[in-house]
């Protein structure tokens, strides 16, 4: 990998391959890039919260241009395949180039191309002497991926450019001028515990084999979410099989679709083999239903220890009714470009916790996201309602805006013009169903134009997720000429 073009770039990113860097681990990574702007002789400074600004002075002959922004985020997402022994807070990403020779990849956990090319491209041009530039910044968020506290922190007054570049975006030959604003809903269970029947065995029942992936940008695929697919055959067991729930989790980041869950159940014995029969059906119904989406879903139940508590039967029921109703997926398209998705939500994680041997809790967890305020307002209320219907206490937290587009601003312009003389065609103008903190920044400096562009990274928040290395190259190169062009 550090043998590829351009150089710079890869051997920056693959310095941080080697730097654990979870959301939330700040301080190894926040320490690498302030040494880094420091050994190049550049004014390097970091906020309260932990960003970091690297300031590096225009080429000779440009320095009353206005000021460019390069920006991205630090963290990376932490997801892994369930058979890969992996620790995010101590281990470096183990990346390769793929036999084929046209991506990067990494074994068994999420590669960090999101956002650790853009951050790579950016240490590239600050090391570069031959670049051609305005005034330079080099801007570094905290967190991105868990809350965009980096961005929601920010103070204004910090940032001195007029054009910022967001190097976070994932399809090369496309130029974003807006996003999808968010919003985070918790749904809590509290209950006092039942006793397990006496007699009853308990099943681990799990569902693991669903590709997953970012619920912004692959939310319109159709994929499973595993949650809600475990809640389906619950909700079966329960009613027809005199199932009782003991415990459930499922899913493991806001931001992503859950590609495993499990329960425990306990169950008569005689109920045995009529539960493993159910397991076989729902198992064979979703891989019919997901065929040539999530072609590897598997659905096992095994016999463990049998707990001696479990939930109460009218909370068991409430849950399962709710994550039942609980909506996900795309809720509605852009009427002007109906190719892009405008509102949705990612049922996105469940967690049950034992507060004392008489006490337990459930939460359960979802990102909503929607380019439309008011869209996103509704969808919201959706799903506080199926939840307090069920009981639960509901609180929203982590809202952020979306990004509007201006399709007059001068940034757009120079930079349309400068790809279509680059590489002969004309880029793609779109907005993006995901979190960006342009909006966020955005807010904060009146008149700042922004564009958010990338190379292409497929499978982004998944084990799965990989760079294309030609579109490195071009991102890279791409971004060289708008520099010397603003």
């Amino acid at each position: 990998m550090k043998n590829l073009d351009p150089k710079g770039l890869w051997n920056s990113f693959y310095s941080l391959t080697q730097i654990p860097r979870p959301s939330g681990k700040r301080k190894e990574i926040a320490d690498f890039l302030i040494n880094y702007g420091k050994s190049l002789g550049l004014e390097t400074l970091q906020d309260e919260i932990g960003n970091v600004l690297i300031r590096k002075p225009a080429s000779p002959g440009m320095e009353n241009h206005p000021g460019v922004i390069l920006q991205g985020h630090m963290d990376m997402v932490p997801q892994k395949n369930g058979d890969k022994q992996f620790d995010f807070e101590k281990d470096a990403i183990q990346a390769y180039v793929e036999d084929n020779g046209e991506w990067v990849t990494a074994d068994g956990t999420t590669l960090g191309a999101d956002n650790g090319i853009g951050v790579a491209a950016a240490m590239a041009i600050l090391a570069d002497k031959n670049a051609v530039h305005p005034p330079l910044e080099a801007f570094f968020t905290v967190d991105e991926e868990t809350g965009m506290y980096g961005a929601n922190d920010l103070k204004g007054g910090w940032l001195q450019g007029k054009y910022l570049l967001n190097l976070d975006s994932e399809t090369e030959g496309e130029l974003y001028v807006g996003c999808a604003g968010g919003i985070d809903t918790t749904a809590t269970f509290d209950y006092h515990s039942a006793e397990t029947e006496e007699g009853d065995i308990a099943l681990k029942v799990e569902l693991k084999g669903c590709k997953g992936g970012h619920s912004g940008c692959d939310i319109h695929l159709q994929r499973a979410n595993a949650i809600k697919l475990l809640f389906r055959f619950l909700k079966d067991a329960v009613a027809n099989y005199e199932a009782r729930l003991a415990h459930v989790e499922g899913g493991s980041l806001r931001n992503a679709i859950p590609r495993e869950a499990s329960a425990i159940i306990t169950i008569p014995q005689d109920s045995y083999q009529d539960v493993q029969d159910l397991v076989d059906r729902y198992e064979d119904l979703f891989l019919r239903e997901y065929e040539g989406v999530d072609g590897g879903i598997t659905l096992t139940a095994k016999e463990v220890d049998c707990p001696k508590k479990e939930l109460p039967e009218d909370v068991q029921d409430f849950l399962i009714h709710a994550v039942t109703l609980c909506p996900h997926g795309v809720y509605r398209m852009i009427p002007e470009m109906p190719d892009i998705v405008e509102t949705s939500n990612n049922l996105a994680m469940i967690r049950a916790e034992e507060k004392s041997d008489e006490e337990g809790r459930i939460e359960v967890s979802c990102l909503t996201r929607s380019s439309v305020e008011s869209r996103k307002e509704e969808l919201a209320s959706i799903i506080h309602s199926a939840f307090a219907l069920a009981g639960a206490e509901v609180k929203f937290s982590g809202d952020y805006p979306g990004w509007e587009p201006n399709f007059k601003s001068k940034l757009l312009v120079t930079m349309k013009t400068v790809y279509k003389h680059e590489f002969g065609s004309e880029p793609r103008i779109v907005t993006i169903h995901a979190g960006l903190e342009c909006g966020i920044i955005g807010g904060k400096y009146d008149g700042m134009e922004m564009i958010s562009f990338g190379p292409t990274i497929e499978h982004p928040h998944s084990p799965d997720e990989r760079v294309n290395i030609a579109t490195v190259k071009r991102f890279y190169r791409y971004i060289q000429s708008v520099l010397k062009a603003l």
